[in-house]
C-alpha cells in the first residue's frame, strides 16, 4: 500500500479557500489521505442523530466537524519574523 502525500498534517493551521466555508480558519484535527479529506476544528459543523447507548443515554443530536476536500484548504501564513539588520563594517 503506497502512502499518499498531502500538503497539510494534523495540527497545522489552515484557511478554507473555496466552498461554502470560504475564509474559515482552524487547526487540522484529522487527515484522511485515501479520501483526500481533512477535518478542521470548528469548520463545517454537522448535526448527526445518535441512538441512546451506554455512553450517551439520552441520544439525540450531536454536532461534529464534517470533512472538507483537501484541495479547498491552504496553510495559513505564519507571521514572518523580521531578520535583524546587518551591521555595515567599515573597510580599512
Amino acid at each position: 500500500m503506497s502512502r499518499i502525500k498531502t500538503h497539510v498534517k494534523k495540527g497545522d493551521t489552515v484557511v478554507v479557500i473555496s466552498g461554502a466555508h470560504k475564509g474559515a480558519q482552524g487547526t487540522v484535527k484529522e487527515v484522511q489521505p485515501a479520501k483526500s479529506r481533512v477535518l478542521i476544528d470548528g469548520v463545517r459543523m454537522i448535526k448527526k442523530a445518535v441512538r441512546p447507548s451506554q455512553q450517551n443515554q439520552a441520544g439525540g443530536f450531536v454536532e461534529k466537524e464534517g470533512p472538507i476536500h483537501i484541495s479547498n484548504v491552504k496553510l495559513a501564513e505564519a507571521p514572518k519574523k523580521k531578520a535583524p539588520a546587518k551591521k555595515k563594517v567599515a573597510k580599512k
